[in-house]
């Protein structure tokens, strides 16, 4: 096995080497997954964990790659990345979402207000469209469209998925979209939530061995003054985004990235989910959500109160406040009050909102608690599907 391992390694640096040219934009943004791990002396253990990923993915030189897709912080809100569909390439801003599986963005033929404020797709346009036809619609907690499925080539960040189907949307109603900074959406999910059985982006990368490993992982920072805001890396992580070790923690359900959480506590009692309780961790949800019931004690104890549909806690009593932590696989991870209150400002004021929001899902997918954006902004976030788990571990700030 310690040959085989050598073997690999060597394999590995080879296709490095072979591969520089072309992977100069990339490498210059961050260091290669396996030179960061090597600095931290933690190669060795990386590779005899995930041994089984790398024989499955050792055939070739193509299998080691990797690919990071900047993200833009707008207000701690909504991070965004970009991509391209076609040939020429047409470029749209996206959310990437662990909450969903499809990836969607604006048609030419759509005609509501939504799409008439972002970038559209131009089927004729593309040499290497091809029509599908299929309805598509989907739900999201806030929001819905309709549209039809397309096919075309998919880049993300240097890796072009070909052939990749997605929703042409052709209906955007209400104001959802309307407001959004982003064009669209990138499912990553599991495809068991794909609407109309499309293969989602993220599977296509690996049945073509896009990715070095069948994984992806996500930074994002609080900096809204900083030109990026976080970071989307394919393929691996990158430990130099997070300190200490990474706890993973098995997906209980392969749909949403559903994991078990053991109990939540408030300023050190557990309150909530004292016999457990099922989450999921969403890149898509700005906040962090559960159900209405908890949520609105929740906000009891932190002192938020109800005004204009939101809760609003007093700016100068943070450092007062009680920390939210939740035990997840045995390991606590803590929210402090600065972490889990967004600060608005405006007309030279400050006003303070509550991070946390009451969402009912219903049976059978629900209940649910939602670790959005303001629970990853503290923990970086890994997504393993070769193994079906989740890696968490404190950012760096």
């Amino acid at each position: 096995m310690r040959r085989l391992l050598l073997a690999l390694l060597g394999l590995a640096l080879l296709c490095l080497a072979l591969a520089s040219g072309l992977r100069r934009v990339a490498l210059a943004r961050r260091r290669s997954l396996r030179r960061s791990l090597r600095d931290r002396g933690q190669l060795a253990r990386f590779w005899k964990a995930h041994r089984l990923d790398m024989l499955q993915y050792s055939e070739d030189c193509d299998a080691f790659k990797e690919a990071s897709e900047p993200l833009i912080n707008y207000l701690d809100m909504e991070y965004v990345g970009q991509i391209s569909i076609g040939n020429p390439p047409q470029n749209f801003t996206v959310v990437f979402d662990t909450g969903s599986s499809n990836l969607w963005v604006p048609s030419a033929y759509c005609v509501s207000k939504a799409c008439a404020a972002h970038t559209r797709y131009q089927p004729s346009a593309s040499s290497t469209y091809q029509a599908v036809g299929t309805p598509f619609s989907i739900q999201y907690g806030t929001g819905s469209l309709t549209g039809i499925i397309g096919s075309d080539h998919v880049t993300v960040e240097g890796l072009t998925v070909p052939n990749q189907q997605f929703a042409e949307s052709i209906s955007e109603p209400g104001k959802t979209f309307l407001e959004a900074e982003f064009d669209g959406i990138l499912g990553l999910a599991y495809p068991s939530l794909a609407v109309d059985g499309v293969t989602p982006v993220f599977d296509n990368m690996m049945a073509q061995n896009l990715v070095e490993l069948p994984m992806f992982s996500v930074y994002m920072s609080s900096n809204q003054d900083s030109p990026v805001g976080g970071e989307l890396l394919f393929g691996g992580f990158d430990p130099s985004r997070f300190v200490g070790n990474l706890n993973w923690v098995p997906v209980t359900q392969q749909g949403y990235w559903q994991i078990q959480i053991d109990n939540i506590q408030v300023g050190g009692v557990v309150v909530f989910c004292a016999s457990g309780c099922q989450a999921i961790v969403d890149t898509g949800t700005s906040l962090l959500t559960g159900p209405s019931k908890d949520i609105k004690e929740l906000q009891k104890y932190i002192g938020a109160m109800p005004v204009d549909g939101e809760y609003i806690v007093d700016c100068n009593n943070l450092s007062i406040m009680p920390n939210v932590t939740f035990t997840i696989n045995g390991v606590l991870y803590t929210l402090n009050a600065q972490a889990y209150v967004l600060t608005e400002y405006g007309d030279g004021m400050a006003t303070c909102i509550s991070g946390f929001q009451g969402l009912d899902i219903a049976p059978p997918a629900g209940p649910l608690w939602i670790l959005g954006d303001v629970f990853i902004r503290q923990f970086y976030s890994v997504f393993d599907r070769g193994n079906n788990r989740v890696g968490l571990a404190p950012a760096v700030p």
